[in-house]
């Protein structure tokens, strides 16, 4: 199955006490697909991966593949400090059912471009699973440049990129390496539209996670070339995208999740959203349930 269009980056349902709210994963994983998303990642850094033991990221994808294999693709976030434990959990990821691997830029290690390039062909030749790149600085402090991107394409296993920074101009030097068979992703909700508009092939996302039938009519008029649309359905998401910033990823959405009756809990060191935040996202989580009807309604009459 093809990498385009919405694709959710999931959040980790726990209970208050911090146990894996299972019953709630179900519902999340259905609500995603009713909604129209066309892809999903289990335990990436929106699903607090770092948080999970082998175990539960054994639990959280079997029980995805199970609802969702066949249907739409389910990718798993892989990504470890280094490559051989980057490699493990990716034959793990494979052996439960995943289809991709999402492998972000070795965290905190800080590795040049030329161990960037070493590190994912090592995975892409020995992890079993075609691999998705996943560049996002703000959280690992390292860049993969659009010139060490240029030297991966090539690669057989190696199948697109999830590009978290927002800058137009890094866009467009991504664009420039798109083929058949890699796959431009944007990871950044907010200008996600601008990007598939120039060409991109869809988003991960933090947002659809609790609107899926919006982020899924905002990445198809986008991909339709449809300026309008994507800019009248930007203005309405505005203040979910600023939102969804005003603390650490996952606890603002996960703070709407609680207030659609999904497991809410976080693991430390995150906490739950602060009280400070809680008049907004009372609101906004009516704006939610507003948005997606109105995309359900959209989506009735095209």
């Amino acid at each position: 199955m093809s990498l385009s269009g919405s694709i959710t980056a999931l959040a980790t349902p726990f209970t208050d006490a911090g146990e894996l709210d299972l019953d709630g994963w179900r519902r999340l994983l259905k609500q995603q697909l009713d909604g129209g998303t066309q892809g999903v990642v289990v335990a990436g850094s929106t699903g607090e991966a770092a948080a999970l033991s082998d175990d539960e990221f054994v639990q959280i994808l079997q029980l995805a593949v199970a609802e969702l294999g066949g249907r739409i693709p389910v990718l798993a976030g892989v990504g470890q400090m280094n490559t051989a434990r980057t490699i493990a959990q990716t034959r793990l990821a494979k052996a439960h059912g995943a289809e991709y691997a999402l492998v972000v830029t070795p965290p905190y290690v800080r590795a040049t471009q030329d161990g960037l390039i070493a590190h994912y062909r090592a995975v892409a030749d020995q992890g079993g699973l075609p691999v998705v790149l996943y560049n996002v600085p703000g959280r690992t402090g390292c860049d993969l440049l659009p010139q060490t991107v240029a030297q991966l394409v090539g690669h057989p296993n190696i199948v697109g990129i999830k590009e978290a920074r927002s800058e137009a101009e890094r866009m467009a030097a991504l664009l420039a390496l798109r083929e058949d068979g890699f796959a431009i992703l944007s990871g950044d909700d907010g200008t996600a539209g601008r990007a598939m508009l120039a060409g991109a092939d869809g988003l991960i996302s933090v947002g659809s996670n609790a609107l899926p039938r919006t982020f899924r009519r905002l990445c198809d008029r986008a991909r339709a070339g449809d300026a309008s649309e994507v800019a009248r359905l930007d203005a309405g998401l505005a203040e979910l995208y600023a939102f969804f910033g005003v603390e650490s990823n996952p606890i603002p959405v996960k703070a709407l999740l609680q207030r659609a009756g999904f497991g809410h809990g976080l693991r430390l060191p995150l906490t739950t959203l602060s009280s400070a935040h809680h008049a907004d996202a009372d609101r906004l989580a009516l704006l939610v349930q507003t948005l997606e009807a109105q995309s359900h309604r959209d989506q009735l009459a095209a």
